[in-house]
């Protein structure tokens, strides 16, 4: 028989948020694995994992998830992540990746993927979508993403403030994420384009820490790396304008 590996999307960090269909993947997989950085330390996917299955089904692996200089050692991280799911998925047959968010969004899987595949040839590979971050803030601050035939553009801040700035100039909602380190030169940028006054940012959703504030609360300090950012679109006011 084919290995199977799944890539499950459990939602950016509140328990409840992960769907049926997410939980039946995780019970039904003989092996969860959950990602965690190179100091080992519990990370935010493994926390949801628990709340559904037992806690000797989850096999912690170490990726290099805070490595951003050093590309040869993040490369050999990857390398030996995949090596470590390859060998769960020969001795078990199937095994579920459980990734924050979505698993086909700025996800870890879409890489462990295409090193299983090649080390373990015929693996099936399959996904179940996960709740994302930008809908979890929308819902918890009021913030809405899209009317009418408004564009959605989601920019990594990774990619460097340019491309948030080119963004915020152009239609739509924009949402940026991972943009912690760089809060200052994001606030700088809504500023710019006239953006800050309805922009709202949230970080630690549906955890005991969660912050949702305000965009022009932001004073340069640095956030924490996976905070998410919501610039709503420049809206008349109008009811069915855009339908």
């Amino acid at each position: 028989m084919s290995s199977r590996l799944i890539g499950v999307g459990v939602g950016p960090g509140d328990p409840e948020l992960v769907t049926v269909k997410g939980v039946n993947a995780l019970r039904a997989a003989e092996v969860v694995v959950v990602p965690v950085m190179d100091t080992g330390e519990r990370g935010r996917a493994e926390a949801t994992v628990l709340r559904y299955v037992p806690g000797e089904k989850v096999v912690r692996v170490v990726f290099a998830l805070n490595e951003r200089t050093d590309r040869a050692r993040r490369e050999a991280a990857w390398d030996a992540a995949g090596a470590r799911v390859a060998g769960l998925l020969r001795s078990h047959g199937s095994v579920a990746f459980a990734t924050i968010g979505d698993p086909n969004v700025y996800s870890t899987f879409t890489y462990l993927a295409q090193t299983v595949g090649e080390l373990v040839p015929g693996t099936v590979v399959e996904t179940v979508p996960g709740i994302t971050a930008m809908q979890d803030l929308a819902s918890r601050s009021g913030a809405v993403l899209t009317e009418g035939t408004e564009p959605l553009t989601l920019v990594p801040v990774t990619a460097g403030s340019a491309v948030l700035k080119d963004a915020l100039n152009g239609p739509g909602t924009v949402v940026a994420y991972k943009f912690g380190r760089q809060a200052g030169e994001v606030a700088e940028a809504l500023r710019e384009t006239g953006r800050i006054g309805d922009a709202v940012w949230g970080s630690a959703l549906g955890l005991p820490e969660e912050s949702i504030r305000p965009a022009g609360d932001l004073d340069g300090g640095a956030l924490p790396y996976l905070s998410t950012l919501i610039a709503p679109a420049r809206r008349d006011g109008g009811r069915g304008g855009k339908l």
